[in-house]
């Protein structure tokens, strides 16, 4: 066991690292704007959308990534017209990483984003569009920031949640060692093959990353309720 330690490849970790650093980027951009859409729908369309929103974080991955996947098929019109147009291809490359644990991630960013928008005092931002502050400029400089504790919180969980992404990004990126391999499917694959070693030093990586990233949400919890 301790020769197969030693002879880890650590290229899953790295590949890990940069999937969960740009799949929680384009999760907080894109949550923070579906969390302030919907809390400006109606009662109706707001139920739907956060519905849709949400779905990702109901379904097993796996679903999510047989869509991904019917999506971007090079056998499929648009993963063909993105292939041919702009040579981007996401089935069997790291880009599918990304897509794929930003789908996953997503749902956590935009849940907690929404709960720190319905926190806030509306009298803030009423005054500030009275003074005659456009409505951009209101959000950026007196919604986002008296929301951060909960948003601070989503880009931690969104974070974690694609650090450790498996069936998703099986399905779409695929198994490729140096390439789409994460650390999460380092650990099946490394179990098939018998190296429990590998398999549980993973293990301890991913379980050392959910527990460093669920205390820095509880810190942010108490901090945001001892002010």
């Amino acid at each position: 066991m301790v020769n197969q330690i030693i002879n880890i490849d650590f290229s899953p970790l790295w590949i890990s690292l940069k999937t969960g650093i740009a799949a929680t980027i384009i999760s907080y951009f894109t949550g923070i704007y579906a969390a302030d859409f919907v809390q400006k729908r109606g009662k109706k369309w707001g139920a739907i959308l956060d519905s849709f929103f949400t779905l990702p974080l109901v379904l097993p991955p796996t679903v999510a990534g047989f869509l991904l996947l019917l999506l971007f098929s090079l056998n499929r019109p648009f993963g063909m017209f993105l292939d041919s147009k702009f040579e981007i291809r996401f089935v069997q490359n790291w880009l599918g990483c990304v897509v794929a644990a930003t789908v996953i991630s997503f749902p956590l960013m935009y849940r907690n984003a929404k709960a720190a928008f319905e926190q806030v005092d509306c009298s803030f931002v009423d005054a500030a569009k009275c003074l005659g502050m456009r409505e951009a400029i209101v959000f950026w400089k007196i919604k986002l920031p008296l929301a951060s504790p909960g948003i601070k919180s989503g880009v931690v969980l969104a974070f974690v949640r694609s650090m450790g992404e498996y069936g998703a990004t099986s399905m779409l990126a695929g198994n490729i060692l140096g390439k789409t391999r994460t650390v999460s499917i380092a650990i099946a694959t490394e179990t098939i093959n018998g190296n429990y070693g590998k398999a549980a030093f993973w293990v301890i990586i991913v379980v050392v990353v959910g527990l460093l990233g669920m205390t820095g949400v509880q810190m942010i919890s108490d901090k945001k309720v001892r002010k």
